[in-house]
This record gives structure tokens, sequence and C-alpha cells, in this order.
């Protein structure tokens, strides 16, 4: 056994308040940024300014002159750095160097400057220009024996104008291969919603929190991920209305928060007490909870109480009888005993919910990442729809998604199987019969990769190698490939783990000016509440050797299709002529797209439901069965722990901006697993030992994950955490939810070993 030093201080202070504002002012001076980046600030998330690119929650529909968070700082920071990776950077190191770099050095060295393929003689990349790089991705592409055998990845920081055009150069070339950031987080969502309330969205906006009576809040770090929530929830507060937070780890904002533009709460160092019901709830419990709170409902309904919507049930739904009938089957003790929670908590909880006229269920990765993700989310719907929680004010199903444009990436067409409705306005438009077979998702692509029919991986941003499941097979199955190209604001992981030739090219942030031939261009984002607002940059370009998403798929689409018809060499010049395109793929949602973005406030797509429209097959909502009560297949081993993978405060998604995780009291690593201090103490395991974890699969393959330090945390027996990406390698490709192929990261069976190998 190995000792360390002490990595672990609790924090102790509300979230937000002068912790916030210190780390903001830290970030913009490690960036050397202030006074450029404190400019960008005012127009980050303001009326023709830029939207942040970081979360997708939405702008405020009342704007104020400040509307960031101390995450979105972060995010923009690092976008403004002044460091910059240069040739001279490349002919320095090496990849084979590079690869012994963390992650966060490697994004710390700075913003990309010019487009650069790798030397395999040198093992180096050295610079390539935009013409030659666009002839090696339209010769590897257009050498391929089928479309099918070439990914196409898209981040969530993508614009809706840039994803359309890929969506359509990709089908125009012959392919539905489109794995996404989606795919490993609200693909669930996306996939589950429609047959309960016929769309894959959710059905709040923001002036619903104005109404609220009740607020649930599950598998959802607010704090973290979405912070410019917290005022919402902070106001609801003020306003007497409950929270009920349901989560494995007790979050700091999700109990205690200063809003750091309440002056009052800054200046006498008051704080808002967030959550009124903490339900400690196990990892996979999530079902037994919900069903047990339906369970409570039909109790007290059957007993002549008037906590039913039966109006609403008669009028708008099917399968409630079929519903209630499965849920009252359920034991009450197998209930408690898989949530991990007694019956009167969950009584409470649905207390709650039976005297609230207008509730609220706002979700995130909690529920998503599980093997029955998807399904999770339509009994979710269904516990909704007892009270009549859809098309009324206050009311609603809130998905709080993550990165600031993957819902709309999925609206305008980054889809793997997209409807044959879609298609034919495709051909109608555009002039090609696009591919009519269903496509890869991420884990499928990685699949075709290692089985060898996928030769070509272009990824419009993030760093996917680091974002899906299992490590060390993703990095086999990247460097199989014949080519791999990175199109990036940044220095990541997916550049150094690469195909046989790679590309890295360099693009325009979102808070740069985007110039074109008819002058400064804006793009469109889609937020997590359906709104489309446009996205102006106002700071100038880290290089002129960068070019614009739009510019580089256009690239590529004229490299690989030299006969196409599609006016390719034009979209660059003048956006609008993209959205006039989206407009006549879209005619329901998006007519008069260039018309209706002129509103600086922008506009809300139709959320059907919100008006008590179904968009399912029988044109009601649809009370889905989900027998039983876990989420997650059973384990046959006394000894298993089940993990959930999260983020710190100082990261998002893969990007990490330091080592610490300050509302969790972790610093100066990221090795962490936090634990329950009884099953440490069954194990053996103090405070801060040194322990390995190994992944309880039955594919044959070995996932261990060293040199992890041991933290004493209030979590649920049974349960323990840690970071994202760094326990990826214990994440099978094999483990996900079944409808969407989301990998199940929250809920991984695991078993937990001394570091001398000894259980």
């Amino acid at each position: 056994m190995s000792e360390r030093k002490t990595v672990y201080r609790p924090y102790h202070h509300p979230a937000g308040g002068w912790g916030a504002v210190k780390a903001t002012a830290k970030a913009l001076l490690e960036q050397s940024v202030v006074g450029k980046g404190s400019r960008a600030l005012l127009a980050m998330n303001q009326p023709g300014g830029f939207k942040c690119p970081s979360c997708a929650f939405p702008d405020p529909t009342r704007h104020k002159k400040i509307e960031f968070c101390e995450n979105g700082v972060k995010g923009l920071a690092v976008e403004a750095t002044k460091r910059r990776v240069t040739r001279e950077f490349f002919a320095q190191h090496s990849v084979s160097d590079l690869a012994a770099q963390s992650d966060y050095w490697l994004e710390e060295q700075g913003r990309l400057t010019e487009p650069m393929r790798y030397d395999a003689q040198t093992d180096h990349y050295v610079p390539c220009s935009w013409p030659d790089a666009f002839a090696l991705i339209g010769q590897h592409l257009r050498g391929l024996a089928s479309p099918h055998q070439a990914e196409f990845y898209t981040s969530g920081r993508t614009s809706n104008e840039a994803a359309f055009l890929y969506s359509v150069f990709v089908r125009a070339y012959g392919t539905n291969n489109f794995p996404d950031c989606s795919n490993m987080c609200h693909e669930p969502t996306s996939r589950g919603l429609p047959g309960a309330i016929g769309i894959g969205k959710g059905t709040v906006v923001m002036d619903d929190f104005d109404h609220a009576e009740a607020i649930f809040i599950v598998g959802q770090n607010t704090g973290t991920n979405s912070p410019r929530m917290m005022g919402l929830l902070a106001h609801a507060r003020k306003r007497n209305v409950p929270i009920v937070v349901v989560n494995p780890m007790p979050e700091r904002s999700l109990i205690r928060f200063t809003e750091p533009q309440d002056a009052v709460q800054m200046a006498t160092g008051g704080s808002t007490a967030i959550a009124t019901e903490f339900v400690h709830i196990r990892i996979g419990g999530d079902l037994a909870f919900f069903k047990g709170m339906m369970k409570a409902l039909f109790e007290r309904d059957q007993a002549g109480e008037s906590v039913l919507d039966h109006d609403f049930i008669t009028t708008h739904t099917e399968g409630f009888a079929a519903l209630r009938q499965e849920v009252m089957q359920q034991d009450w003790s197998e209930i408690e005993r898989i949530a991990g929670i007694d019956k009167a908590q969950i009584e409470r909880a649905a207390d709650i919910y039976a005297r609230s006229n207008a509730t609220i269920i706002c979700f995130g990765m909690g529920i998503t990442q599980h093997q029955q993700g998807a399904r999770m989310i339509q009994q979710i719907a269904a516990f909704l729809m007892l009270r009549g929680n859809f098309g009324k004010k206050g009311a609603g199903i809130a998905p709080i998604r993550g990165h600031s444009n993957v819902q709309g990436d999925r609206t305008v067409g980054i889809d793997e199987k997209p409807s044959q409705v879609y298609l034919d306005r495709l051909r109608d438009v555009f002039g090609f019969e696009p591919p009519r077979d269903h496509g890869h998702h991420a884990v499928d692509s990685v699949e075709a990769m290692l089985a060898g029919t996928a030769r070509v991986f272009i990824g419009m941003g993030g760093n996917f190698v680091h974002a899906i499941p299992d490590t060390p097979r993703a990095y086999e199955a990247m460097r199989r490939l014949d080519l791999t190209v990175g199109i990036a604001t940044k220095l990541n992981r997916g550049h150094i783990v690469h195909g046989r030739d790679a590309l890295i090219l360099p693009v325009v942030a979102r808070s740069e000016i985007d110039r074109q031939a008819t002058g400064e261009q804006f793009v469109t984002i889609e937020d997590a509440m359906s709104n489309v607002t446009a996205s102006r940059g106002v700071l100038e370009p880290a290089s002129p050797d960068l070019l614009s998403e739009v510019a580089i798929v256009c690239g590529m689409a004229q490299a690989t299709l030299p006969d196409s018809t599609i006016p390719w060499a034009l979209f660059p010049t003048d956006y609008s002529l993209i959205r006039d395109r989206i407009a006549a793929v879209y005619p329901d949602i998006y007519a008069d797209f260039n018309a209706r973005i002129r509103n600086p406030q922008g506009f809300h797509l139709d959320i059907p439901p919100r008006r008590r429209a179904w968009k399912t097959p029988t044109g009601k909502a649809q009370f889905l069965l989900f027998p039983g009560l876990a989420v997650d297949d059973a384990v046959d081993d006394p000894a298993m722990l089940r993990l959930s993978t999260i983020r710190s405060h100082d990261q998002f998604n893969t990007t990490i901006y330091s080592m610490n995780d300050r509302y969790r009291g972790i610093y100066n690593t990221r090795m962490v697993v936090f634990m329950n201090d009884e099953d440490m103490e069954e194990r053996g395991i103090t405070q801060e030992m040194v322990v390995s974890l190994e992944t309880i699969s039955t594919d044959g393959i070995h996932r261990r994950v060293n040199d992890l330090v041991a933290v004493a945390y209030p979590m649920p027996r049974g349960a323990i955490a840690g970071y994202y990406p760094e326990l990826n390698p214990l994440l099978p490709l094999n483990h996900f939810d079944e409808i969407s192929g989301t990998p199940a990261a929250k809920s991984i069976p695991v078993r937990v070993f001394l570091a001398e190998g000894t259980s």
C-alpha cells in the first residue's frame, strides 16, 4: 500500500457567491485575457452577441446586462486565450511525445492556428494548405469501396448552419453514419420520449419556472453542468416552491447557493437553501422511486382522494389502466430495497407532487446513462401525466442537455435514423436520392472500426476518442483507420490517437468574427428548451488561417463530390442561403427562418405537447409499461459496487479546466473514487488509500484502472463515483441503453481492490 498527500478538503460554503467570482477572475487571468475576455463576456448570451460555448441552458426572456456563469467564463477564457499552437510547436513535439502528456496539458497549449497533416516518417504534424487538406479528404472518401466505410461525427458546438450542410454533404456522399455527441448523453430522451408524448424534446420554457408549484431535479448536478439554471431555482425557493432533489451524491449547489448577481446576498454572506427534500437514491433506484410515488398516488386515489387528473387522463392519454395495474403489483419492501430509501420519504415526495398544480421535472445524465434510460424517461413522462402536467403553465418535462447546440444539430439532420419524410424533402430540395438505410451511432462506429469495416473518421469538433467507452479499445479502433480528421479549436487526445493519415483542421470559434465574401456572418443555435437564437462573434479570430465550420464542410464536399450540382462554393459566402434551405427542408418548424431570426430574442420551435397535441400513432399521449423496478441488469456478485462516472466542477465534457473539484473538496488530482464509508470499512479501505477498480463483465475483456485515491463521501451503500473520462476504460462498449445505444456510464458494475491487488 502506498500513501499520498491529502487530496480531500471538504467544501462547506454555499455554491456560487464569492467562490464563483474568484474562479471567474482566475480563469481570465490564467489565459491572459482579462481585458479582452471581460469585454467579450458583455456580449455573451446577449442579443446581437454570441452564445456561450458551453452548456445549452436558455437565455432569460428578460435579458440582463450580465448573463454568464463561472463555467461559461472558463469556456470563453480557454477559447479566447492568448496561447497558440503553431507549426513551431508541432516541430518541437512529436506525436509520441504528446501522447505522454495529460489531456489537461494538451488543451492548455492554446488555439490551433493552421491546418496540419501527420507525417508518419517523422512522427510529427507538419503544415498543410487548405486545398491540400481537402484534396486528401476527397481522395480517401472517393477511394472507399462503400460510403458506409466512413464515419462522420458531430459535436454539439456545431452551429445549425454547419450541421445542416454536414448532413446534406454526408447523405449526398451516400451514408447515414452520424455518430454524434448526443449518442453519449441525451439520446435516450430523443428516442424514448417520442413514444410517450410524440416528440423527443422537453416541453418546458423559461417562463414556466416562474409559475411552477413544485420542481423535481433528478440525476442532474445543476451548479456545475447548467449553472445559470441556479438563479431560477433560487427564485423558485424565494416563492416557497418545494424542490425535490434526487441523486446518489449530495451536490453543493443543490444544498445551498449564493447568487453572484444578488448584491444583498453577496454583501451579507447570505445564501438560499435549494433542496427542500433530498432523496438519496441508490444508483439504479430511480425507477423504484418513481413507481413508489405512483403507487402512493394510486393508493390515495383508491381511498377517494383527488390526487389524479382523471379528465386529462381520459381525454389525452392511453394505457392508464395497464400502468396502474403493473405499479400496484409492486411490493413496498422491494421498492424500498431497490431505491435505497424508505416508504415514508417516497410518500413525502409523492405528497409534494400531489399538492402541486404545476410541476416541472428536470433530469440529466443520471437518468439517461443507464441500460434502460429511455424507458426510465417514459416513466417520468407517465408520472407527469397522472396530474396533467403537460400543456399548462409551470409544468412539463425538462431534459437539461449539455452541449450548446446538441439539440439543434439533431433538429437539422444529424441523425443516423432519419425519417422518410425528411429524406423525401432532402431529395426534393437538393435533387439527389439520399440513402434510406439507418447508419451508425457512436457505439456502432467504434465496432465498425474494430471490425475493419470503417476506414475514415471525420470529427466535426469534440474529442470522440475520450468521450466514448472502453478507452483502450477506442484507441485501437482509431489507430486502425486509414484517415482521421479533427476539426477543432484546440489540441486534444483525438489528434494524438489517429489513423495512418491524419489532419487537424483549425476552425473559427463561436466567440470570433466570421467574415465572408458578403460580410460578417452569424450562425444560429437551438438551446435545451427549443429556442433558436442568432450567435455573432465579437473577437478577432485566433489566426488568419482559420476557416469557419461552414467553409470547411463545403470544402470537403467540393473535394469529395466534384460532380455535385449543389452550390457548395456559394454557401460560405452568405449563410442566409443555408437558412433558406433549412426552411425548405423543414417547413413545419423553420418556415421564414431568415425573417424570424431577425427578432433579437429569436423564436421558439413548435413543441406540440405544450398545446396538448400528441404526434403519436393514435394521437394521444401514451402510458408505456416498464415492468419491474430495475433499470440495470442484476449482477450476481456480492462484492459488486455500481460505479457512476461524473464530471468535476472544473470540467466541461472532456475539457478539463484544472485538476480540482472545488465543491466536492478534491484538489490536485482526478484519480479519485468516492465511496460510502461503510463500504470502505467492510473492504478494509481507509481514507485516501490507493485502490484499483475492475469491471465485472461477461465479454472476456479485462478492464481495470489503478492508482485511484479512495475518498469517504456521503454515497449510498453499494454506490461509488469517479471522474470521466479517466474511468472510461471501465465502461464496456456493449454496456448501453438498449433503445438508444447510449453508454450506461452511470451504472457500471465493478469490484474494488487494494493497491496490492488483494480483494
